[in-house]
């Protein structure tokens, strides 16, 4: 009895509701903004993406205009190594007992060799001189107004290299390029002690001339080894084959 009661009350009282514009389901006016038309169109017409008229995207180009430069990996060197390894001549010079007389001023104050070491697998060659495979310390010297690259092995001078090029070394170079030795707590204490101490010794020893070695690999067989030695780089050029 009260279920068939309460069930005539929700019947009498839908009209009121709906009278005052309150309904269950989809409001009116819903779908006022639906072409009729266009219902029988195929979904890919009705949502098809929207095309937007943009431009293309230009990347930043270097100039030398604007202070800067274009790099691509396709360029060459400017040098014509070929013509510079040509008009190079041998050393006509050598040392008495193949001794370099200036390494014991150069080393007097190092505790190890500052000269580079060049390791060699195969050997190289300038012009006549065949240089074996095998490790050398690498010495630039001046010998009448000329510079040479001396080659030696077990103190003594081996091969004497002409350099091509001489040139000052980019500042802050030895920084960038030599690592700086990782110390313990207990070597960073020792060290600034003797730091401290030094600075009121007047035997206290020189920093050694700092060193680097570069080699490059050229084209038509060519290799370019450059020695950074203190304030300078010096140049020389080889081939991996003979001529």
């Amino acid at each position: 009895m009260k279920k068939a009661l309460l069930l005539l009350v929700i019947l009498l009282c839908i009209p009121v509701y709906a009278a005052e514009g309150i309904h269950a389901g989809t409001p009116p006016g819903f779908y006022d903004d639906i072409d009729p038309e266009t219902l029988n169109q195929d979904d890919e017409e009705i949502f098809k993406p929207q095309e937007y008229n943009k431009k293309p995207q230009t990347l930043h180009e270097f100039s030398e205009d604007s202070g800067n430069f274009s790099y691509t990996p396709e360029t060459k060197a400017t040098k014509n190594y070929a013509e510079i390894y040509k008009n190079l001549e041998p050393a006509s010079h050598s040392y008495l007992h193949n001794i370099d007389p200036d390494e014991f001023y150069d080393e007097k104050d190092a505790a190890w060799s500052i000269y580079p070491l060049l390791r060699l697998n195969s050997a190289i060659f300038f012009k006549n001189i065949a240089i074996e495979p095998g490790y050398y310390l690498l010495t630039p010297r001046e010998h009448q107004g000329k510079w040479y690259i001396l080659f030696k092995q077990n103190g003594k001078v081996v091969y004497i290299i002409p350099v091509y090029e001489r040139d000052y070394t980019p500042e802050k170079f030895y920084d960038e390029h030599i690592p700086k030795p990782k110390l313990k707590t207990s070597q960073k204490i020792h060290m600034k002690v003797l730091d401290t101490i030094g600075k009121t010794k007047s035997s206290k020893r020189k920093e050694p001339v700092k060193s680097y070695l570069e080699v490059n690999d050229l084209d038509n067989y060519f290799i370019d080894i450059i020695i950074y030695y203190g304030g300078h780089k010096y140049s020389t050029i080889f081939r991996t084959i003979r001529l």
